[in-house]
């Protein structure tokens, strides 16, 4: 089963996943909620509270990773655990993501922040 919560500030949209991302159901539902933010110049997928990635799950990140860069949207995974990155470096991927990293995440969000600040 996977959860997710989508938060947008500005141009930036985070898209909390939590649980597995090992069927098509899920891997679905993580397509429809980040496509639901093609509007977002930058979206982050915080994978933190991911605990498995399976086939279909690794092949929707691999699609929206496409999906992103054919829209000229930054996507970025933020927080993966081992397992995760395991999975991705055994596709030969990891190099393809963009994986932030706590400061730069703690910046994007700052960002996000003040660029809404000055449009209201």
């Amino acid at each position: 089963m996977l959860d997710l919560a989508v938060e947008k500030i500005g141009d930036l949209a985070v898209v909390e996943c939590v649980g597995r991302i090992v069927r098509s159901e899920a891997a679905f539902k993580l397509h429809e909620a980040v496509t639901s933010v093609r509007d977002s110049r930058i979206v982050v997928l915080d994978v933190s509270e991911v605990s498995a990635v399976e086939g279909g799950g690794l092949g929707m990140l691999l699609f929206l990773r496409r999906w992103a860069h054919d829209r000229d949207i930054q996507l970025k995974l933020f927080n993966p655990r081992r397992y995760v990155r395991d999975k991705l470096e055994r596709i030969a991927s990891i190099p393809e993501f963009d994986i932030a990293t706590p400061n730069e995440m703690m910046a994007l969000l700052a960002n996000a922040g003040s660029r809404l600040d000055r449009a209201v």
